[in-house]
């Protein structure tokens, strides 16, 4: 089942709605990086995330260097940025 791609009014709007996030991979994505005390709270912050994108069903790309996490959001379905995307980084933003 094909996803929508998001409108490029509507990834203005999720870039407005998440400030923090940056668009990547020419459009295609959004980014950010999140900094925690120790690799520990980095560690706990990516299983909440795990569980939030497994019950999503909606996975993302990430690094983790000792306390640093850095998520990309993409829907691979659509070929660029969903309303997939916007949903997962309010739901990752509330964490």
């Amino acid at each position: 089942m094909a996803v929508a791609r998001l409108t490029d009014s509507e990834r203005e709007e999720l870039l407005r709605r998440h400030p923090e996030w940056s668009l990547a991979r020419d459009g295609d994505a959004i980014e950010r990086t999140f900094a925690f005390a120790d690799f520990n709270e980095a560690f706990g912050f990516m299983t909440r995330v795990a569980l939030l994108a497994d019950k999503a069903d909606h996975h993302p790309e990430w690094s983790n260097v000792y306390n640093r996490v850095q998520i990309a959001l993409t829907t691979h379905d659509a070929g660029g940025l969903s309303q997939r995307d916007a949903d997962m980084a309010k739901a990752i933003d509330a964490l």
